[in-house]
């Protein structure tokens, strides 16, 4: 019966390609009968321990937990209890991926964006940064509200120059060309917008 498990094994470990391992034991048999990307070097037949799991009838999923492969890498692992047409436990599948890439790449990206060599934006720079203030605006208005530049809409475009105008963003020479390209439209409509702003104040 746990037969009709090994192609699910097997999707999981080509989703996953070449860092999950799934194996499939037999609680009946206390056996390892299938096993997909062998990667901890296992062989069908081997014991399993796992008697103490055939008393729980509740026990439904084991993990997320920590393993280390024999060749030292990292494995976060996962165990599912497979039941029969009864709902009597079966078997096991324990899915083992390993995050030893994934906590390389983690301790780079911590060790890169940590900031401890960055220092503050200077002010003789950036006091007259115009881009710098547009930019910051610009994101800050899109994150509160849960849009971004590829799905605003016209209105949502000309909201954006008029925010950008109370702010007074358009003080900065050739504001509104900077403006009109990040937004993907003409400079004729900012300034479009603009005068229509100016006149509705």
């Amino acid at each position: 019966m746990l037969s009709r498990y090994h192609a699910i094994a097997d999707a999981i470990t080509l989703l996953f390609a070449p860092y999950a391992e799934v194996a499939l034991h037999d609680l009946a048999s206390q056996k390892l009968v299938y096993i997909s990307n062998n990667r901890s070097q296992r062989e069908l037949g081997e014991d399993s321990n796992l008697s103490e799991l055939q008393g729980d009838q509740d026990l439904q999923v084991i993990g997320p937990y920590l393993k280390r492969n024999w060749d030292g890498s990292q494995l976060r692992s996962i165990s599912a209890v497979l039941r029969d047409d009864n709902a009597a436990p079966i078997g096991l599948l324990c899915i083992n991926l390993d995050i030893t890439v994934l906590e390389s790449a983690k301790a780079a990206l911590e060790l890169f964006l940590g900031g401890n060599a960055l220092q503050p934006q200077p002010d003789v720079l950036f006091q007259d940064d115009w881009q710098e203030r547009i930019n910051t605006f610009i994101h800050q208005w899109l994150q509160q509200r849960q849009q971004t530049l590829s799905t605003l809409n016209g209105a949502g475009k000309r909201a954006m120059v008029e925010a950008l105008y109370h702010q007074g963003a358009f003080k900065g020479k050739n504001a509104a060309g900077y403006v009109a390209k990040i937004l993907g439209i003409g400079r004729a409509t900012v300034y479009n917008y603009l005068k229509n702003i100016k006149e509705s104040v």
